[in-house]
Parts: structure tokens; sequence; C-alpha cells
């Protein structure tokens, strides 16, 4: 998908139903140059502040399930609202940011948009919410089931010990063992070893 301004009427179509009128006066009223981008492996969403006559920009991958996609939007307008109330003065996902990405998702949580299992793992994420949605393997696990699920991929964490799965490149690993919250997996051409977040979506390689 490539890069472009999302018309606000367009952001229906990526988040649950109800949800957008929810969402619109916070996009207005901060006066938000709204991205939907393709793709990216490394980050689900991403904020700059307003600066040298810019306004606030967000951007939000269009690839993802509508829950995951409200989420992250989520996610960004917290960094913008704590932005407007702290400057730079503040940790990037410090308590300040904690605290108003709870208060977003408790409000949409309540407006009965997402399904019985998100919300129930949202609450218990609400307490201290992950930098990332990467990063809070129990949601990622529970929003995986609403993605369009593609023929042959799955996560480390369902892989047995010793199966083989490729990654985007092609490089090729064997799943080892898990090492606290990571798994190991070594790489088959340099016998590296690497550790793997459980819920990281892979190619699994049939022998």
């Amino acid at each position: 998908m490539s890069k472009k301004e999302a018309p606000l009427n367009a952001l229906e179509s990526f988040m649950p139903q109800g949800s957008f009128q929810l969402i619109e006066p916070y996009l207005l009223n901060y006066k938000v140059h709204l991205t939907i981008t393709r793709s990216r492996k490394t980050i689900l969403g991403d904020y700059r502040n307003a600066v040298a006559g810019k306004t606030h920009r967000i951007t939000v991958n269009g690839n993802l399930n509508k829950y995951a996609f409200l989420i992250t939007l989520l996610h960004e307008l917290a960094h913008l609202i704590t932005f407007i109330r702290f400057g730079n003065k503040v940790a990037s996902h410090g308590k300040e940011w904690k605290s108003q990405f709870s208060d977003l998702l408790a409000h949409f949580v309540q407006a009965q948009l997402f399904p019985d299992d998100i919300k129930m793992q949202l609450q218990k994420s609400m307490s201290s919410p992950a930098a990332s949605s990467c990063a809070d393997t129990a949601l990622m696990r529970v929003l995986r089931k609403y993605d369009v699920q593609k023929e042959g991929f799955c996560l480390v964490e369902e892989l047995a010990e010793g199966e083989h799965f490729r990654i985007s490149g092609g490089r090729i690993f064997k799943r080892l063992h898990q090492q606290r919250k990571r798994i190991q997996a070594m790489e088959i051409a340099t016998k590296k070893v690497y550790l793997f977040s459980p819920v990281y979506e892979v190619e699994k390689i049939i022998s």
C-alpha cells in the first residue's frame, strides 16, 4: 500500500464500526495530518510533533486489522496530547504517556467497540500500557485472531523446537528453546543465534 494522506471519511473503512465518530473530533481539534502507509515491519504507527509551520503528523500502517488500527491510532494520539501538555520534558513512553493512553483506551473500550476478548486484554493492559502493541505479547495474540490469516504462516511460539522458518527477506532459521520472554533461533546460513518475540510472524518451512 503506497503512502497517502487519508481523507477523514475514508477512515471509517479502517476502523471498527462506530469509532470514527469518536476519533474525528481529536483529529480536527489537533489539526492532525494523518497518513495511512504501507506495512512496516518494525513499527505500526508514528507521531511527529508540530514544528516549523507543520501540523502534528501521525502515520498508521494500512494493513492492520480494524481493531489494531484503532489501538495504534490511539497510541499515537496519546503521544500528541502528551506533547501538547508537557513538550519534550517527559520520557516518550513514561508515566505521562501511559496515563494519557490509558485514558483514551478506557474511553473507547467503554464505547463497546471491541470484541470481548480484545476488550478484556485491553482492560488488563490499561494499568501500564506497553511502549508498543508489538511489545504486548498477550494483546498481539488476541489481535492476530482478527487478521486475514496467511496460509503457511504462524507465530514463532507455535513452532516446535527444531522446526525451520523463513522471515521477511528470505533468511532461514531453526527454532530453538525459549529464553525468558524470547525464543532463540539459529540462522541456518551463519549458525548465529538470535532472539525472537514469541508473537513474531514467520513462514513455516515444511521439510
